[in-house]
Formats: structure tokens, C-alpha cells, sequence
């Protein structure tokens, strides 16, 4: 009978280590995805000054959409939480895509070794980007299936562990269609 009991004390003392693991491996893989997205982020937000003085000297009267570069991306490298930093991401996104918009009207600009280079290195830096994020959405996925569904869900809840991470979800502007002639009104 004691035998018996211990044993059972003994299988749910291992079922609840085996499941305390999953638990703390699937937090870390969401915070190595996070790291991840963070690291491609880095990336573009240290290309965006060498592009924008690349195409400085051909659109001098694009200043005003240097300067809200130069903001948005100084608001995405200090958001505090994802949610921020997915939202500021996004208005970046955005106005990196006007700008790339704009500087096709640009001849001079479209050849210019620099700014080829730098737009190259954009575009495979922004593929990389959407590799992270769908990484990282996965690991959320995961992450919160575990959080939610017995017998994980009262483990991480003994252990304190919480849904902080939210899913990266596009912009409602990335969404959207782009009309090309609205960049080239000006």
C-alpha cells in the first residue's frame, strides 16, 4: 500500500518535472525568437542611415521623409515592450516602402552603387525579418497552446508563468494596397 503510493507520488513528481521543463524550454525558445526578430532589427535600423545619406544628395526636397525615417526608426530601437516595438516596426515599415516608392523616380539614384547596395541589403535584411517573425509567431503559438491546456496550463500556473508575448500582427497600413501614384502626387 505505501509502496504503492509512493510510486504514484513518485510518477506525478516526475510528470510534473517533465512538464515544468516543456514549460521553461518553450519560454526560453520564445525569448530566443524574440531575440531573433531583435537581432534582424538591429540590422535594418543600422542600414537606414548609410541609405538615407546615400539618396540625400538626389532628393533634397525629400527631407521631410529622412527626418520621419530618422524618427521612427529611433522610436523602434527604444520601444520598452513588443507590442510598441511591433507597432513602431510597422510605421517603419511603412515609411521605408514610401521611401523606396520615392527614390525610383530618381534615375540618377536607381544607379548609383551605393544606394543599389544599400537597397540590396535592405530587401535581404526585410526577408530575413519576416523569417524572424514567423519564427518567433511560432514560438508564441506553441508557448500559449502550452499555457493553456491541462495539464500545462495548472503547472504554469503553479509556477507563475504568464501570457506577456503577444503574436506580431502586421500593420493595418501593410495590409493595405499600395497606390504607387500616392507617392508620386508630390
Amino acid at each position: 500500500m505505501i509502496g504503492g503510493i509512493l510510486i504514484g507520488l513518485g510518477v506525478l513528481v516526475a510528470l510534473f518535472y517533465a512538464i515544468y521543463v516543456s514549460l521553461i524550454k518553450k519560454k526560453n525558445n520564445l525569448k530566443e525568437a524574440a531575440s531573433g526578430i531583435d537581432v534582424q532589427l538591429k540590422k535594418r535600423y543600422d542600414l537606414i542611415p548609410n541609405m538615407l545619406k546615400a539618396a540625400a544628395k538626389f532628393m533634397e526636397h525629400e527631407k521631410e521623409l529622412f527626418t520621419q525615417l530618422t524618427a521612427l526608426r529611433e522610436q523602434a530601437m527604444t520601444a520598452k515592450n513588443y507590442a510598441d516595438k511591433f507597432k513602431a516596426d510597422g510605421e517603419l515599415s511603412t515609411a521605408l516602402r514610401a521611401f523606396n516608392i520615392r527614390a525610383e523616380k530618381h534615375p540618377q539614384l536607381k544607379s548609383d552603387a551605393t544606394m543599389v547596395n544599400a537597397q540590396e541589403a535592405m530587401a535581404e535584411t526585410e526577408e530575413h525579418i519576416a523569417a524572424a517573425r514567423r519564427f518567433y509567431n511560432s514560438a508564441v503559438k506553441d508557448y500559449k497552446n502550452a499555457l493553456e491546456i491541462f495539464p500545462s496550463s495548472l503547472v504554469a500556473s503553479m509556477i507563475g508563468l504568464k501570457d506577456e508575448y503577444p503574436f506580431f500582427e502586421a500593420e493595418e497600413a501593410a495590409k493595405q494596397t499600395i497606390d504607387v501614384n500616392d507617392y508620386f502626387a508630390k
